[in-house]
This record gives C-alpha cells, sequence and structure tokens, in this order.
C-alpha cells in the first residue's frame, strides 16, 4: 500500500499544498512550529477519518477560512483509490472513497493501516488508563469490525445505564426491570471485548518483547498485562455484586470501560522504576509491535509515520530503528526532523529510495 499524492486546502496552516511521494522514506524537514507534524496529521486523517492531536474538526480548519479539504490518492493492491475528506464550519463532514460517501464513518476504519509514533506516545505510560484502552481498541478495531461495532455499541448502553442511575437517584426510586434492560446488553458486549482484548494480547506479546530485545540489545525483562476490573469473575456476577455502589454514585464501576494495561520492566512499574530512555524504547517497541500486528492481520503494510523520533532515541537506537524499517517488511515510512542535514547523512549512509521535503515559511522544497 503507498500513498501517492496528497492535497491540502485549507488544513491548519497550510493555505495550498500539492505532495507526490516516493514508495519508501518521505521525510519532512524544517525548524520547529512550521507544519511538519500538520502533513503527518492529514495523512492520519485519511486512515482514521479524525486528526491524531485534535479531533474537533473545525479546529483544523486554516484560521479565518470556511472549510478545509483534503485529499489523498493510495495505490493498494495494483489499483489507485481517492480518499476525500471535507469540513466546512457548521457542517457535517464529509468523507468520500471514489467519490461515494461514506454513510458511516466506521465502514472506513481499517482499510487503509496506519501506525504513527510520536512524542505524545508518553502519554500511554503517564496518562490515565483510557489511554491505554484507546491504544489497544484502535489496533484492534482496524482489523475486526465487530469488535468495533460492539464497542460502540458498548459505550452507549453504558452511557445509558448511567443515565438511569442518575435519574434513579434524583428521584428516589429504583426500577428493577428497567434496569436490567441495560444490563443484559452490557454483559453480552462487554463479555465479547474483554474476550477479544485477551485473545489480542496473547499475539501481541510476543511481538513487543522481540522489538524490545532488538532496539535495546540489553537483558532487560519487558513485560504488559491486561488488568481487568472483574479480576477474571464472570462479569455478570461482579457488575451484579457492584449494585449498590453503583446506585450511590451514579455510575457503573465495573466492566471493560475500566480496565488497564500494565507496563512492567523486569518485574517493576515501567513508570517508577524505568530510565527515560527504557521507557522509549518500550513505548517504540510498542508501536512497532502495532505495525507488525495489522501488518499480519490485513495482509498489507501499514503506513508509518515517525514524528519527531530522534527526540526519542539515542543515535544508536535511532539507527537500530532505522535499520529495522529499511527493511522488506515495513513499507512506506514517513518522517519529522527538525535537522535537514542528519537526515541527507541518514539516507547517504542506508542507500534507501527516499525524497526530503524542505518546509520554510509554509512552502515546501522537494529534495531527491
Amino acid at each position: 500500500m503507498i500513498l501517492e499524492r496528497l492535497s491540502l486546502i485549507n488544513f491548519k496552516n497550510y493555505s495550498e499544498a500539492q505532495l507526490e511521494f516516493c514508495p519508501k522514506f518521505n521525510c519532512f524537514v524544517g525548524n520547529n512550529g512550521i507544519g511538519k507534524t500538520n502533513l503527518l496529521d492529514a495523512i492520519y486523517y485519511i486512515s482514521f477519518c479524525k486528526s491524531f492531536f485534535n479531533t474537533i474538526d473545525s479546529q483544523n480548519i486554516t484560521y479565518h477560512q470556511a472549510f478545509f479539504v483534503i485529499q489523498a490518492w493510495i495505490n493498494k493492491n495494483g489499483e489507485t483509490h481517492e480518499i476525500y475528506c471535507g469540513v466546512k464550519r457548521g457542517h457535517k463532514k464529509q468523507f468520500k472513497h471514489n467519490k461515494k460517501e461514506y454513510e458511516r464513518l466506521s465502514d472506513h476504519i481499517g482499510l487503509y493501516p496506519l501506525v504513527i509514533i510520536s512524542p505524545s506516545d508518553i502519554e500511554l505510560i503517564w496518562g490515565g488508563s483510557e489511554v491505554r484502552r484507546k491504544f489497544m481498541d484502535s489496533i484492534i478495531s482496524q482489523y475486526d469490525k465487530i469488535y468495533l461495532e460492539k464497542l460502540i455499541s458498548y459505550n452507549h448502553v453504558l452511557h445509558q445505564r448511567n443515565a438511569l442511575l442518575k435519574q434513579f437517584h434524583e428521584q428516589k426510586s429504583f426500577d428493577e426491570t428497567s434496569l436490567e434492560i441495560w444490563d443484559e446488553q452490557l454483559i453480552m458486549y462487554g463479555e465479547h471485548i474483554i474476550k477479544i482484548r485477551k485473545h489480542f494480547l496473547e499475539e501481541f506479546i510476543p511481538l513487543f518483547s522481540k522489538n524490545y530485545q532488538f532496539i535495546s540489545g540489553s537483558n532487560e525483562t519487558v513485560s504488559l498485562e491486561y488488568e481487568s476490573s472483574n479480576k477474571d469473575v464472570a462479569f455478570k456476577t461482579v457488575l451484579m455484586a457492584n449494585l449498590a455502589k453503583d446506585r450511590v454514585t451514579q455510575y457503573t464501576h465495573i466492566g471493560p470501560h475500566r480496565d488497564d494495561l500494565d507496563f512492567k520492566i523486569d518485574n517493576n512499574s515501567l513508570k517508577k522504576f524505568a530510565s527515560q530512555g527504557q521507557q522509549k524504547t518500550y513505548l517504540l517497541s510498542l508501536k512497532l509491535a502495532q505495525f507488525e500486528f495489522i501488518k499480519n492481520k490485513k495482509d498489507t503494510k501499514p503506513l508509518l509515520l515517525l514524528d519527531d523520533i530522534y527526540d526519542k532515541l539515542d543515535e544508536q537506537r535511532f539507527k537500530k530503528l532505522i535499520e529495522l524499517v529499511s527493511s522488506d517488511n515495513y513499507g512506506q515510512v514517513f518522517i519529522t526532523d527538525t535537522h535537514p542535514e542528519r537526515i541527507k547523512d541518514l539516507f547517504k549512509e542506508k542507500q534507501s529510495e527516499h525524497l526530503i521535503f524542505e518546509i520554510q515559511d509554509g512552502n515546501i522544497v522537494k529534495h531527491d
């Protein structure tokens, strides 16, 4: 799968931009704050129908403009597909595949898989459990449509159950039959979600461990574990056991919406005991495992976006990364860096097919 062309109108700091890419490495270089990451975000949009950095679409429109348009042409299995995303202030987002608009944006997810590695990944360690759940769910949703549908349904039912609990509290009443209607659905969707997450991790963890050992070149032992809020007890049993607490707090305390991933190094908390270099390598290994996992499931190589990656690693680990993604196991790669000469020197050494796009004052100049 190759992103051949990208066209932008009024997207963030780009009033207009047209780019053509090569099949392997495409590098956006220039000073901080000039829009390198915005180009990666436009590419992210065509895969996930939303921004990676700001999910409020209207805030991605160029200042004082009424709309933005992103168009992309992707070659997949020898055929070129056109993707269109249009956002106009006060209007519903338009998303089209080969000029046909989607009824549901979820139908697009997974067609053009993508993995982004960004400085914001640090939130996987320091952020709340919802960040780690989102990481896990976003991977599964790219290859399992049923999971995505059940996850959406679960969140809808959860919202309805919580609203009913709040209503009971306000009215000082309780209707067991009304609650059971939502409980049955919550249990049905929730059990499926938990089951699929556990199966996912069984396949994912070996890929993660392999990548960590390659990049770090060390004998450290790393692990990640699924922490289920129902502690391997049947979801229905635990949900009923917590009903009294739920009624008091007007909130559902047990379920996959409260689950987490536990990151460890040498059997200790990654957050508390790992060095900065170990944490960065851990995160990078997670994302590369994400790439490999999706590639195996979809039988296609996702687009790989590396945002300011040099900032995450020392020179030795950076070279290990480039060695890895230069292999035939990886496809098209997009990189941002603040040092043009560093990128040029890198590809003199690697001799890989590449293009360098230098960005200055909103202008994009392409170098071979």
